[in-house]
Order: C-alpha cells, then sequence, then structure tokens
C-alpha cells in the first residue's frame, strides 16, 4: 500500500510506539479489577488507547490524502521543551509559583502571536493561582512553594 499522508503516518507511528512502549511498561504493575483497580489500570487504559489512536491513524494515512510533512519549526520545540526543563529544574529552587512563571512564558514565546499585555498576565496570575490552590493546596501535590533558594 501507499502512503497518501505521510504527516499522519509520522504521527500514526509515533502514537503507536509510544503507546506500546507505555504497555510494556504498564505490565510490570498489577491491574487490579474494574472496582478495586490496580497501579496498572490507568496507565494500561491510556497507552491502549494512544496504541489504539495511533494504529487509526496510521490506517487513514493509507486511505486519505493529506498534507506533506513540513519542516520542523526548531525554536518553537526549543521554547516548549525549554519551558517544561526549565520548570523540572527550579521547581525545588524558587517554587511553584515562580516555577510556573518559566512554565507559563517561555513557551508563549514560541507563538508569534504573543504579546506580553496586562491581559496576559492576568490570565497568567489567575493560571498560577488556581494551580497552587488545586494541586499544592486541595490535593496535596507535595511541591514547595517556596524553593530553598528564596528561603536564605
Amino acid at each position: 500500500m501507499e502512503i497518501r499522508s505521510p504527516k499522519n503516518f509520522w504521527a500514526g507511528t509515533l502514537y503507536a510506539s509510544l503507546g506500546a512502549l507505555a504497555l510494556l511498561i504498564a505490565s510490570r504493575y498489577p491491574m487490579g479489577t474494574g472496582a478495586r483497580m490496580g497501579p496498572g489500570f490507568f496507565p494500561t487504559v491510556l497507552a491502549g488507547l494512544l496504541l489504539a489512536f495511533g494504529v487509526a491513524s496510521i490506517g487513514q494515512s493509507l486511505l486519505r490524502e493529506g498534507s506533506a510533512i513540513e519542516s520542523i519549526a526548531w525554536r518553537p520545540l526549543a521554547l516548549v521543551i525549554g519551558g517544561v526543563v526549565g520548570f523540572a529544574l527550579l521547581l525545588p529552587r524558587i517554587g511553584l509559583p515562580a516555577a510556573l512563571v518559566v512554565l507559563i512564558l517561555v513557551p508563549a514565546t514560541a507563538s508569534s502571536a504573543f504579546r506580553l499585555s496586562v491581559r496576559s498576565l492576568g490570565l497568567m496570575v489567575l493560571l498560577i493561582v488556581f494551580s497552587v490552590v488545586l494541586f499544592a493546596l486541595l490535593l496535596g501535590v507535595p511541591m514547595p512553594l517556596v524553593g530553598y533558594w528564596l528561603r536564605g
């Protein structure tokens, strides 16, 4: 068969590969039952869905015409990855609220449409407050609100 949509084919290949790898890793954990789910239940279901979407995308790439793969936009890719890595590295050092600023602003600059305005700053503050309240206070995820660099 001929690949009619290279973009869908390679995206499907990536999804299916990641899904298969996640299934392999999740298979090491007990599944449990539907009523009493084990630690492997949710990852196995998500990995199975990712694998299924990958196979469907590969199938679609063989049946329908699609667009060719465009060149990779390296700068936006680096900014998005850099924002996530920066968040992970800075979280214990500067705390959750300040690390969220990095996580939000660095990837946002990847878009040519992004403008730092009162509105965007207000939305960022709302997102940070929501995240701190939800994850640190309500769910009790162990993340420092003030990192060790700022404690003195």
